[in-house]
Formats: structure tokens, sequence, C-alpha cells
């Protein structure tokens, strides 16, 4: 008789080195906004109706969560853990919009990544570890919120590089974090051990219930580059699009994982 998959062993990360690669890939954004002429801010984006105006105050916004957070009285109970995280967004779809609006009708983008970098910088992380804030899918520890503050960067720091038509650098720290904790969703959504999904050089994972891989080459493997990763984790492309494009790499009966992606909306 055969055991449920498990789920998988929360990963850690070093709140340090996490809140220093917020602050890096911030950076990489705000020199992309800076000097954008109205007519760029007015281009269109893959978000819906954003354009690069929106998209901006957006990143600003979402990064001066943890400020806010921080400034608002602690909640008494943990709701959200962090590789749960995810799942829980898609619900405030709708809420986001409207506030990506209302940012931007607030002061130009640069306004806004300049006063959320000033707000983050001076940020005091409180001790101990395990703080609870209040984000907006719920409870979570504040060391967590900051890690998700690496998915929404990089994430948006590629809608905002496909939007210009232009290329913004990429914190590897950020990066290698994102794709972890995105990574670490597919494995808690689809918990198994029959397909190998590798991220080189940030990530392996284990998913898919069915016969478990032991010793050897896996027989289902599932291969592809950081930033395809987080675009096919976020609904950015899709599983035939990258296939088409030898963009991702599939191995195997059980290697078609269409069906769990996206993970974030």
């Amino acid at each position: 008789m055969s055991s449920a998959p498990r789920k998988p062993r929360a990963r850690s990360y070093d709140p340090a080195k996490t809140r220093a690669a917020v602050l890096a890939q911030f950076r990489n954004v705000r020199e992309a906004v800076a000097g954008l002429s109205a007519e760029q801010l007015a281009l269109p984006t893959r978000l819906g109706d954003w354009t690069v105006r929106e998209l901006a105050a957006h990143i600003a916004s979402v990064t001066d969560n943890v400020s806010r957070s921080i400034e608002a009285p602690a909640p008494a109970k943990h709701e959200v853990a962090l590789v749960d995280w995810a799942f829980a967004t898609r619900a405030f779809a709708g809420k986001v919009d409207e506030a990506a609006h209302e940012a931007a009708a607030d002061a130009e983008p640069l306004e806004l990544l300049d006063r959320t970098a000033a707000r983050f910088t001076d940020i005091t992380l409180p001790a101990p570890g395990d703080r609870l804030v209040a984000a907006r899918v719920g409870a979570m520890r504040l060391d967590d919120l900051i890690v998700t503050r690496c998915v929404e960067l990089i994430v948006h720091t590629d809608d905002l590089a496909a939007a210009l038509g232009t290329e913004i650098p990429y914190d590897r720290q950020a990066l290698a974090t994102c794709v972890r904790l995105l990574a670490d969703g597919l494995a808690t959504k689809a918990p198994g051990g029959s397909v190998e999904v590798r991220i080189p050089p940030f990530a392996v994972v284990q998913c898919v219930a069915g016969p478990k891989h032991t010793r050897g080459t896996p027989p289902n493997v599932v291969e592809t580059d950081p930033l395809t990763w987080v675009r096919l984790a976020t609904g950015r492309t899709d599983w035939a699009t990258a296939l088409d494009e030898a963009a991702v790499s599939a191995s195997g009966e059980r290697a078609d994982i269409s069906a769990q992606l996206p993970l974030l909306g």
C-alpha cells in the first residue's frame, strides 16, 4: 500500500539577503523608469488595460506594502504560509487592479518609486523573525512577506521590460528567490515524486503523484531557464508555446505539467 504524497519541506530564506535583494531589484526598476517620456509611460503592457504608468505604480505599491504592514498592528494569528501565498493572491485581482489605477493617478511613477525606496531603506526589521503582519492575503510572517516581494519584483520587471522593448537587469538573489518559491509552489500544488523539474542554477523539485524516482536518471524530467519558468508559473507564457520555442524540454510520459500551470494568477 503506497502512502499519500507528502507536502515538500519548507525552504528557508535569509532575511538580510532577501531584504537586500528586494532593494537591488527595486533600484533596477527605478533606473528603468527614470527618464521615460509621457509616450513611453502610456505604452500598453500585457496586464489588461494597464499602461507602463499603472505597472510602475503597482510595483511601488506592492513593495511599499512591507513598510505599511510594519506600521500596522500585528495580527494575533498566523494565517498564510509562504508557500501558499501564490495560491491566495488570485482572489484579490480586482482590488489590485483598482489600487494600481488609484496609485497611478496619485503621483508620477518616479515619485512613487522614490518614496517607496526611501521608506523601505529606512525599515528596521523587528525581532524576532516570527513577527506577523497583515498582508492582503491574510496574516503572514514579516520575513515571508519580504520573500514574496522578490516574486512581485521579478515578475513585474519582466512585464516592464516586455512593454518597453528593452532589457532590465535582474538581481541574482531576487531571481533565485522568485524561482525557488514558485518551484516550491508547484511541488505543493502537485505533491509527488514522479516528475523532476529543473530550473538551473536555482532549483530542482520533485512533483506529481505516481511512481517515485529513487536512483539514477529520473524517467520524467522538465527543464527550463529561470525566466521561462517565471513566465510559465505566472501565465505570461503557456506550456505549448514554451515547448514550440524550445524554451522548455520535457521527457517522459508524465512530464507534461501544463495542467498545474499557472501557479500565480
